[in-house]
């Protein structure tokens, strides 16, 4: 009889605490897509750090002081480090090494590079420790899985300076994230679902000229200053046009945050929800004029693939990921607030007329797609590329 092998998904940080981050959004999605459909001859196991071993985890929770159950496993079973760990994992280097000793493979997400690409837009601090957890993955994964194909470039440019020493080969490959807005449970940043009296209020505010959207935690790479001084340049030019803000403040977002707060066009032509549920982010999504991504850097970049599905047109930061993600079927802009500035005011011009592009044809993922990917990459030699590093 044919024992199913585990796929052991490390949760750690989702068990403990859902902050709703785009990375454990994507990790809940993830996972619901792999248990739907485990990859052939598998069960899916989600596990977290119990405190220097690996438990299963029952209902994504910790379990109750003294109760954690000790993943037990065989040859052939894998790893998947699907949440981002990096408190918990460098931490559990002799607990990965031992793993690989018992014939489990070890396999890792990585969903950015940025903490380490851009330091100036983190905390102090940042750079070192993400590099830790960096470090520790590239020295013990099979395999190292990247949300797109710039970040896997990224990543194996980074690794041929860095020449990790470790036994035997490091592969990396990229997979397709996916977006299924109707149906993702986690969707928003917040747990209400209703449209509350603030957020009908900006809805109701859409109609009354163009309206862009920006979508995603306020922290220093989103550009949301730089998008906020472009705006300033259309009012003071006399441009009929608002700004939507969707996300929550993040880190040395203070000054933003409360330059935001105070601005005389607050509740007028600018509009900031902290929190916004699901069927308020779909109803910006549907009625809103354009999404503006002004990110300097990004993993991927969810917000488009959402706004596509919509068929909200879309206004890009020409960066490479936003290349990789929409190819012709967005605006591009680079530059500066003054730049910014007459990008749309010339993309206002060509929505006018009919010929800004659109989205609607932009190639798209469900979940499922996602998960079937990431699965074919699991069980599969195809698709990998051998990384740059020193073995032993």
């Amino acid at each position: 009889m044919n024992v199913a092998r585990q796929l052991l998904v490390d949760l750690s940080v989702l068990v403990h605490q859902d902050d709703h981050s785009g990375i454990q959004r994507l990790a809940r999605n993830l996972l619901q897509a792999l248990q739907a459909a485990p990859p052939a001859g598998y069960v899916i196991a989600p596990v977290y750090d119990a405190g220097g071993y690996y438990a299963y985890a029952e209902q994504l929770a910790p379990a109750a002081d003294g109760a954690a159950r000790a993943i037990q496993v065989r040859a052939g079973d894998i790893f998947l480090g699907l949440d981002l760990c990096p408190d918990q994992l460098p931490h559990n280097r002799a607990v990965l090494d031992d793993l690989r000793r018992h014939g489990v493979r070890l396999y890792f997400v990585v969903y950015d590079l940025l903490p380490l690409l851009m330091p100036a837009m983190f905390i102090e601090g940042a750079a070192p420790w993400f590099a830790r957890w960096l470090d520790t993955v590239a020295a013990t994964a099979d395999g190292l899985l990247c949300i797109s194909h710039t970040v896997a470039d990224e990543l194996c440019g980074w690794l041929e300076q860095q020449r990790i020493a470790r036994a035997g080969t490091l592969r990396v490959a990229a997979f397709p994230l996916g977006a299924d807005f109707e149906h993702d449970p986690a969707a928003a940043l917040p747990a209400h679902t209703a449209v509350s009296a603030e957020e009908q209020r900006v809805l109701d505010q859409l109609a009354l000229a163009p309206t862009l959207l920006m979508v995603g935690t306020l922290e220093p790479r989103k550009m949301h200053h730089a998008a906020l001084d472009a705006f300033e340049q259309l009012w003071a030019a006399g441009t009929p046009a608002q700004l939507v803000i969707v996300g929550k403040p993040g880190w040395m977002t203070e000054t933003l945050a409360a330059r935001i707060e105070a601005h005389p066009e607050r509740g007028q032509r600018l509009f900031w929800l902290r929190h916004a549920g699901d069927a308020t982010l779909r109803q910006l999504y549907r009625r809103s004029t354009a999404l503006l991504a002004a990110s300097a850097g990004e993993g991927y970049g969810l917000p488009l693939i959402e706004a596509a599905h919509h068929g909200l047109p879309i206004i890009a930061r020409d960066i490479p990921v936003f290349r990789e993600v929409c190819g012709d079927h967005a605006w591009y802009f680079d530059g500066d607030a003054a730049t910014l500035a007459a990008a749309l005011t010339e993309w206002l011009v060509l929505h006018a007329a009919g010929r800004a592009p659109a989205s609607a044809a932009l190639p798209r993922h469900d979940w499922a797609d996602s998960a079937r990917a990431l699965s074919s990459l699991l069980l599969d030699e195809q698709g990998w590329r051998v990384a740059p590093t020193c073995w032993l």
